[in-house]
């Protein structure tokens, strides 16, 4: 356990490293970029390592996963930890979701902003959520198109409970990274006309990963998804 908690320190510190490497070649501050731990098939121990070497935001993609983690981690929420949802919501998990993600960062259609909504009420909070942009020809992938992303963010801004802060996208993997920047470029164009037709600003560009998360950087990336760059190889289920 010392050894694992030793080493997700490690891993932070070199990644904080080359965050700020790359904030540097954009003429940014490092402050400017928050890492989101993607702590989805990792422990309940190996998130509290990561909470003890400073990082404060999780991402989590399964309603029973993180419900099972929960527990083990009473209290980390009071003192600043904040949990992502980043997985695809089913419209049968929106209140459940509601209840113990403090963010969405995958919002994909009008109708789960309307659950969420109604759920966030029930709770007597504001859930602030991201747009999830589908940018490639994957159909594995979820999210909106680009042409259905101004409806949804109209939409959204108009229910009372949730709180648009911004836009998220995964694009393809690629072994040349240099490949994936079109994309994140891309992402924030939309984001700027986004925040232009709404009015107001949307601050978040949620984009770039362990293996791209420099690229995203240079390109605006306001947070930063991070799994085995901080945690190692992914646990597997089972």
């Amino acid at each position: 356990m010392a050894a694992q908690a030793l080493s997700i320190a490690a891993n932070l510190q070199f990644l904080r490293e080359r965050i700020a490497r790359s904030a540097e070649r954009s003429h940014r501050v490092p402050a400017d970029v928050k890492i989101v731990a993607i702590s989805k098939t990792f422990s309940a121990a190996a998130i509290r390592a990561a909470y003890d070497a400073g990082v404060r935001d999780f991402g989590e993609n399964r309603v029973q996963e993180w419900e099972s983690k929960r527990a083990q981690l009473a209290g980390l929420a009071d003192m600043g930890a904040t949990w992502h949802m980043i997985g695809h919501v089913q419209s049968n998990k929106a209140a459940r979701v509601a209840q113990l993600f403090h963010r969405v960062d995958s919002l994909d259609s009008l109708s789960l902003a309307r659950k969420l909504d109604s759920a966030a009420a029930g709770e007597k909070k504001i859930l602030p959520v991201l747009i999830e942009v589908h940018l490639s020809d994957e159909a594995s992938k979820t999210g909106v198109t680009e042409s259905e992303l101004a409806a949804l963010a109209e939409g959204t801004s108009s229910l009372a409970q949730l709180d648009l802060q911004g836009l998220m996208t995964i694009p393809p993997y690629f072994e040349d990274t240099e490949r994936v920047r079109p994309y994140f470029r891309k992402l924030r164009e939309l984001r700027d006309a986004l925040g232009a037709k709404l009015g107001r600003t949307l601050p978040v560009l949620s984009m770039g990963m362990s293996q791209d998360f420099e690229i995203a950087i240079e390109e605006g990336a306001t947070e930063v998804r991070i799994g085995t760059a901080i945690f190692g190889d992914r646990e597997q289920k089972g």
